[in-house]
């Protein structure tokens, strides 16, 4: 059966896999982003009934037309960056609390069926649990995991108020094809990969122990189709990860072992707001979304590198 669903974020880099992954299954999409970090060239090469509003989530009264009729909302519009959000408090609390509320207020209205929520395992903050269970209590360090954490209790909080069903998917750093490598706030996997495709060794903030969970895009938007159609998920908070953990030093000698290349970090000192360890616990999202990563880290390098020399 074809539905509509709407994208909102859907022009970056989670967003258009989403959306590519929707139209391929035939369904109509509207995609919703104002270009600030998305890009049309991520909506380039996809086919199907495709709409694009050039629209931001903080303005309010653009988002009830887009949304009438609409059957689902992925909601993945953020400006995602702790340095960013540190330079720039305000225009991430705009967007990341503001702009989910604007989100929740337009699905509600429009009769939404379901509300998947990109939320942030920034949240759990520098907790000493090696692993991250959605029983912890948060302790965001930064403006955006704060604004990020804000989304998801505005999400818990229309479920229990208005009945809109909403599913906070609690993401650990994401990576894969089409992630912008040039920004100032790039994420580490695309910065490490075109620094080392160009023979310049990257930049490693603190000593390269610092591990996280690297999840390959492909899980997450396996996770997040789980998440719009589960019954039991409907107000709830998950991990959507892999349960792995890889430090920073590890991911170098992947990257110097999968690109032939014999690169040793430059060390620099750490920033304000970094968290030391990031590891995911998924048995909530096995349990309710029935939800296991599809493609395991090395693959999902592999592949990642394969794109960046692709464009290169």
């Amino acid at each position: 059966m074809t539905e509509t669903y709407v994208v909102t974020g859907g022009a970056g880099f989670i967003g258009s896999h989403i959306a590519e992954r929707l139209l391929n299954d035939g369904h109509r999409v509207r995609v919703v982003d104002n270009l600030i970090t998305g890009s049309r060239r991520n909506l380039d090469d996809l086919r199907g009934d495709l709409e694009f509003y050039e629209v931001s989530i903080t303005d309010a009264d653009a988002l009830p037309p887009i949304f009438a009729g609409a059957d689902y909302v992925f909601h993945q519009a953020a400006l995602p960056s702790v340095p960013r959000s540190i330079d720039d408090p305000l225009t991430t609390h705009n967007t990341g609390a503001t702009g989910t509320l604007n989100v929740l207020i337009a699905a509600r209205d429009a009769g939404v069926k379901r509300v998947v929520y990109a939320a942030s395992s920034s949240a759990y903050g520098n907790a000493v649990e090696e692993i991250k269970t959605e029983d912890l209590s948060p302790r965001p360090l930064s403006p955006y995991a704060v604004s990020k954490l804000a989304g998801e209790f505005y999400c818990q909080s229309f479920y229990q108020v208005y009945g809109l069903e909403t599913v906070c998917l609690r993401y650990f750093n994401v990576f894969g094809p089409r992630q912008d490598p040039l920004s100032q706030y790039a994420a580490v996997i695309p910065l490490f990969i075109t620094a080392m495709l160009d023979g310049q060794a990257p930049t490693i903030y603190g000593d390269g122990q610092q591990s996280r969970d690297f999840t390959y895009i492909d899980n997450v938007v396996h996770g997040n189709l789980l998440a719009v159609r589960a019954p039991d998920a409907a107000g709830e908070m998950l991990n959507l990860a892999t349960g792995g953990r890889i430090t920073l030093l590890d991911l170098m000698d992947k990257l110097n072992a999968q690109l032939g290349t014999d690169l040793q970090p430059i060390h620099a000192a750490p920033r304000p707001g970094d968290v030391k360890h990031s590891r995911a616990g998924i048995d909530k999202a096995q349990r309710l979304l029935g939800f296991a990563p599809i493609v395991d880290f090395d693959d999902g390098l592999a592949r990642t590198i394969a794109w960046y020399q692709g464009i290169a």
